[in-house]
């Protein structure tokens, strides 16, 4: 038997990210009423939507915004539908094809423009005979046309507002200004070995600022159009203004080797730079056939690059794989390949069970501290995997720290408190469990400061906090700590949730539980 194996059967106890301790009373009533309606996909709705989930930690802020939002902004720049309904385009077109048209006077065309630009016919039977959940997902994206290139202000102002009403406080956007995407696109078919890495690198420094520089401003723009939009800084500002936000910059892993170490230079460069950008991923589909041939490449370059930029957090897609898709031997080490390059949490993690030495991995994560962002609805949608063929429950028996995360809800046309759903509809998880993954999305944030929480043991305050989050030396942690200060709002927030908001629904969906079970005499 492996010694990994050896390894996670013997420390299985000691490697759970949480803290056993008493159970509140508020605990104790949220869990039971939770248990009592888990079966009512209308109840728990309503119980789930006003619980506080912390942070949305994998979140494309381009397949955030939903097809409607982009069809509005497409209407009000004059912009076309395509002959076919299928995708947004730029004029000219015939007045009957003005997106405005289509939406004011056709609404089964405008419906089937939607639909091509989400995956929400699809996950209704619609096409689904006809295309992979995986091919409609990702031609999502290029259906948007001239204009996703109109709407950064917007489409941020709409994320942070829905995460808001979802009962999200702190999101991690993974997003590109136009600069860098400009910048990697630049072509470029300089043959590219490990061996070459660093010339390479040498070769492309002088011309990092400039770009940095630019995409700097752009960001700038984009988080003002934002405010502006949201009535930040006056009266009856939206929620969205108090939602926390930060920023990971990306590199391509479908493009050919040149373009993909400048995309992934250029990443590292701005979240050295800009404080705003707390770290960098990869992205692009994990099965594509550059991706797949280059994936130990692009591994270098991102081990590469993490020497010579260490203050730099890494969260990196991988496994976003499912068995049949994909030849076995991509199947094999894509998760610890990752992990060897530096990868501090993995964006899916969905293909674990298939690697060579699955557990000796999983017993390395639980060790390290390194996350799994959990995607329920995008892994359904994509990949097929769902209920007990999701990798969740396995992660969370063996100690390995798990959040869950929406991916691209816009697209998806789902939400954090779907998510949280799917987790007890499909995985079977209780409200303790729901609060654990809350507060670790918060705990393994990139976000900077000290922890609420002594050595990474969710739920096990600093000695500073030990006595009470009240105490005036956990005030002084918070008020210094940004980290810390969203952990400390949102054991606030599960106070009043458990404390007020609970027992008000108890009175109402317990008693209809209560009246659905009776016996009639």
């Amino acid at each position: 038997m492996r010694r990994g194996l050896i390894a996670t059967l013997t420390a299985l106890s000691a490697l759970t990210p949480t803290v056993a301790r008493a159970e509140t009373a508020g605990e104790r009533a949220a869990a039971t009423l939770l248990q009592q309606i888990a079966d009512s996909p209308t109840a728990l709705r309503i119980f789930l939507k006003p619980m506080p989930k912390g942070g949305d930690l994998h979140n494309h802020l381009g397949g955030s915004v939903w097809a409607e939002d982009y069809l509005r902004w497409a209407a009000e720049a004059g912009l076309c539908a395509s002959q076919a309904l299928d995708r947004i385009t730029p004029p000219p077109c015939p007045p009957e094809r003005t997106v405005r048209h289509l939406g004011e006077r056709d609404s089964l065309a405008y419906d089937r423009l939607i639909d091509a630009l989400s995956t929400r016919g699809w996950q209704q039977g619609v096409g689904a005979n006809d295309v992979a959940g995986h091919s409609q997902f990702f031609a999502s994206f290029e259906r948007f046309g001239p204009a996703s290139d109109r709407v950064h202000g917007g489409a941020m102002a709409v994320t942070l507002q829905n995460a808001a009403g979802d009962r999200v406080g702190y999101v991690e956007l993974i997003h590109n200004p136009a600069a860098l995407i400009a910048a990697t696109l630049a072509p470029d078919e300089t043959p590219l070995t490990v061996e070459g890495l660093a010339a390479f690198y040498r070769r492309e420094s002088a011309a990092i600022a400039p770009v940095v520089d630019q995409a700097m401003a752009q960001l700038d723009r984009t988080e003002a159009a934002a405010r502006k939009e949201m009535g930040c800084d006056g009266k009856g500002a939206d929620a969205g203004c108090a939602v926390a936000v930060r920023y990971l910059a990306w590199g391509w892993r479908d493009l050919p080797p040149a373009q993909a170490f400048r995309s992934l230079i250029l990443a590292f460069a701005l979240a050295d730079r800009d404080p705003r950008y707390v770290g960098i991923n990869i992205v692009q589909p994990e099965d594509w056939v550059i991706a797949l041939r280059d994936y130990d490449l692009h591994m270098a370059m991102i081990r590469f690059l993490g020497e010579r930029y260490p203050r730099v957090h890494r969260t990196l897609h991988a496994g976003e794989l499912a068995f049949g898709r994909v030849p076995p031997a991509a199947l094999r080490d894509h998760i610890r390949k990752a992990i060897d390059a530096g990868a501090q949490r993995i964006g899916h993690g969905a293909a674990i069970a298939l690697e060579d030495d699955a557990l000796a991995t999983m017993d390395r994560m639980a060790r390290e501290g390194v996350a799994v962002e959990i995607n329920l609805t995008s892994n359904a949608v994509i990949l097929g995997l769902k209920g007990a063929e999701h990798p969740l429950a396995l992660y969370r028996k063996l100690g390995v720290p798990v959040a869950l995360s929406t991916d691209d809800e816009g697209i998806l046309r789902t939400d954090m408190t779907q998510e949280y759903a799917r987790a007890v509809g499909e995985q079977g998880l209780g409200y303790a469990d729901l609060k654990a993954m809350a507060r670790a999305s918060l705990e393994y944030a990139f976000v900077a400061g000290d922890s609420l929480w002594a050595d990474g043991r969710v739920g096990a305050p600093v000695a500073a906090c030990a006595p009470s989050l009240e105490a005036a030396a956990c005030r002084a942690l918070v008020d210094h700590s940004a980290k810390a200060k969203l952990q400390w709002i949102l054991e606030q927030q599960y106070r009043q949730f458990e404390e007020v908001i609970v027992p008000a629904q108890a009175k109402m969906l317990g008693r209809t539980h209560e009246d659905k079970n009776a016996t009639v005499p």
